[in-house]
């Protein structure tokens, strides 16, 4: 059993990309078209993941995503919006 964990794990992860992939808005993927990640992936498995992983993968400014930075996060928590109750 110990022998195939190795194979598992990199299925297992192989898959997680691949379904990340395919879920990725287009223009929120990084270096590569997602096509070419997804082709990336499954032609060299445990490379294509760990590459994905680290320069592929969509991050909350590639995505336009502002919500952390400068903005609070409730209601209550804004400054602003407490002075006009």
């Amino acid at each position: 059993m110990g022998r195939y964990l190795p194979i598992v794990i990199v299925a297992l992860l192989t898959i997680y990309c691949v379904v990340e992939v395919a879920q990725a808005q287009p223009f929120a993927v990084r270096r590569m078209p997602r096509w070419l990640w997804a082709t990336f992936i499954i032609c060299v498995p445990l490379i294509g993941a760990v590459c994905w992983l680290l320069f592929g993968r969509p991050t909350a400014e590639s995505r336009g995503d502002r919500t952390g930075r400068g903005h609070p996060k409730a209601p209550d928590d804004d400054v602003d919006f407490l002075r006009g109750l």
